[in-house]
C-alpha cells in the first residue's frame, strides 16, 4: 500500500593547440550576458516574494531593508527595553530594529530608518546577516587593501573605519558582493532593489534557506547524487508526531500517514514545482532518465519520507528491516512504517510542468496487470501535487500537524478534512493542524474514493 504521500560559456575545447589549427570558442554576447544575469534577478526576486513576502521598491531606506532581512529570520526580540534612541514602539521599523540589534546584526543606538539606504549600509547589514562578521574581524590591513582594490576603493584614502574596511573585504572575498557589481559599485551611493535583493539572496543562501536541492535532471551525476541520498536515509521516528497518527490510524480516521522532515524542503517555486512520491529508488532514477529523454529539465530534491498504515494480520507475519518496521496494536494487526521518498520537481518553465501528466500516463502509470513499456515499479495510482492550480488534476486536502522541523501530514478528501481535523483535535487538544488544498493527479484521487485502479 502506498501512503499519502552564471554564465555559461560554450567552449569546444577537446585537444591543445598543437593538435588543432583553429580553436572556436562562442561566448554569450553582451545582450545574453544581460538577458541571463537579469532572469537571474527576476528568479531572485520572485524567490522573495514568494518565501518571505518581501517586495522591495527602488526608493529603499534603511529601515525598509531592516524589515526585509528579519522577515527571513522571523527574529523577535525577548529584551523589551528600546536598544535606539531615535525610534519609538510605534516605529514601523521598531519591532525589526530590535530583533536585529539582539541578534547582533544591528549594533548601533541610532538606526536612521528613513534616510535613504547606501550601497555600503546595505553591505554591511548583509555580512552580518550572512553571519560572517567574526570572519571579517580576522582581517589585516594587507588584506583588506588587496580586496578592495577589487572595487578600485583605497582603504586610506575612502575614510573606512579598520572595521569597517574589514566589513567590505570579506563581503568581497565571500561573494557576498557578487563579481558583476565591481564595476558600478558605490559606497555612498542608494542601494536600488536589484542590489538590496542580491544582497538578500546571499544572506539566503549563507543561511541554507534558499531552494535547497541535490542537481538536476541534464547533471551526469544526478544519478549516483539521488542514490548518495537515499542510502543515507533512515526510518523518521517523530515520536510525539506518530502518537497522535498512530491513535488516529487505529481510530481508522485515517488509512496512512507520513512523517517528514522539513529541513530537506526544496523551497521551491510554487508555480513550477511538483512533488512525486514513491517507495522504490530505481523508480526514482528511471524516472528522471525518463524526463531526460522527454527533454523535460528540472531541479531536483530527495525529501525523505517514512510512510506508516495498517498492517492486516492475514497478510501474514511481516518481515522487518531497517527500512521497514511494525508495531503490533490491540487488534492483532500491526502499523507499518516504510522507508519511502517524495522527489520534488522545479521545471525550467510552467509548460514543462503540464507536460509531467501526459510523460507519466504514457510510460509511469500501470494500466493493466502485465502491461509493458512503462519504467520499472510503475504504481496503478502514481502519486504526484502541486501547491498551485492544474488543468485536469483534483483537489484534495492535507491535514498537517508539526514539532521542530519534523511534520505528519495524511491526505484526504476534501469532505473528509473537518473529520480527520476533529479526530486529531480530540486524540490531542493542544494540537494544531494545518489543513489546505492541493492539486494531485486523478488517479491518485480516484485511490482516494476507494478505486484501486
Amino acid at each position: 500500500m502506498k501512503v499519502l504521500h552564471s554564465l555559461k560559456s560554450v567552449r569546444t575545447i577537446a585537444l591543445s593547440a598543437v593538435l588543432l589549427s583553429s580553436l572556436t570558442v562562442t561566448a554569450l554576447s553582451p545582450a545574453a550576458f544581460a538577458a541571463e544575469t537579469k532572469g537571474s534577478e527576476l528568479a531572485n526576486q520572485q524567490f522573495l516574494k514568494d518565501q518571505y513576502n518581501i517586495n522591495l521598491s527602488n526608493s529603499l531606506t534603511k529601515g525598509s531593508f531592516v524589515n526585509a532581512i528579519n522577515r527571513i529570520f522571523n527574529y523577535e526580540a525577548k529584551d523589551q527595553e528600546n536598544k535606539f534612541t531615535d525610534l519609538q514602539k510605534d516605529s514601523p521599523y521598531y519591532k525589526a530594529a530590535q530583533a536585529l540589534y539582539e541578534n547582533g546584526i544591528l549594533t548601533n543606538g541610532t538606526l536612521q530608518g528613513d534616510a535613504p539606504l547606501t550601497e555600503l549600509q546595505a553591505t554591511f547589514l548583509a555580512l552580518k546577516a550572512a553571519g560572517l562578521k567574526e570572519l571579517a574581524y580576522t582581517y589585516p590591513t594587507d588584506k583588506i587593501k588587496s580586496s578592495l582594490a577589487k572595487l578600485h576603493i583605497s582603504y586610506n584614502a575612502d575614510q573606512l573605519s579598520f572595521q569597517a574596511a574589514q566589513e567590505l573585504a570579506a563581503a568581497i572575498d565571500t561573494g557576498l558582493i557578487p563579481t558583476e557589481w565591481y564595476a558600478n559599485f558605490k559606497a555612498d551611493a542608494p542601494a536600488d532593489s536589484l542590489f538590496a535583493n542580491e544582497l538578500l539572496g546571499k544572506i539566503l543562501s549563507f543561511q541554507g534557506l534558499n531552494k535547497n536541492y541535490i542537481g538536476t535532471t541534464n547533471e551526469d551525476d544526478i544519478f549516483a547524487k539521488i542514490n548518495q541520498a537515499w542510502k543515507t536515509e533512515d526510518l523518521i521516528t517523530a515520536s510525539d508526531l506518530r502518537a497522535v497518527f498512530d491513535e488516529a490510524l487505529k481510530k481508522n480516521l485515517v488509512t496512512g500517514y507520513n512523517l517528514k522532515d522539513a529541513r530537506f524542503n526544496a523551497n521551491f517555486d510554487q508555480k513550477l514545482s511538483l512533488t512525486y512520491g514513491h517507495s522504490d529508488i530505481k523508480h526514482a532514477l528511471q524516472l528522471i532518465g525518463l524526463l531526460r529523454s522527454e527533454g523535460i529539465q528540472a531541479k531536483v530534491q530527495l525529501e525523505p519520507k517514512t510512510s506508516a498504515f495498517i498492517y492486516l494480520k492475514e497478510w501474514g507475519e511481516p518481515t522487518q528491516t531497517d527500512d521497514y518496521q511494525v508495531v503490533q496494536i490491540d487488534n492483532g494487526n500491526f502499523i507499518a512504517y516504510a522507508k519511502e521518498y517524495d522527489i520534488e520537481f522545479e521545471f525550467d518553465n510552467a509548460q514543462q510542468k503540464d507536460k509531467f501528466q501526459k510523460v507519466i500516463f504514457q510510460y509511469a502509470k500501470k494500466d493493466s496487470k502485465d502491461q509493458q513499456g512503462l519504467i520499472y515499479s510503475s504504481w496503478w495510482q502514481p502519486l504526484y501535487y502541486s501547491l498551485t492550480e492544474l488543468k485536469d488534476y483534483k483537489t484534495i486536502s492535507n491535514n498537517k500537524i508539526s514539532k521542530g522541523h519534523y511534520y505528519a501530514q495524511s491526505f484526504s478528501l476534501n469532505n473528509k478534512s473537518a473529520e480527520v481535523i476533529e479526530g486529531i483535535k480530540k486524540i490531542n487538544p493542544s494540537l494544531s493542524v494545518d489543513s489546505y488544498k492541493f492539486w494531485v493527479d486523478e488517479p491518485f484521487y480516484n485511490y482516494l474514493l476507494g478505486d484501486f485502479k
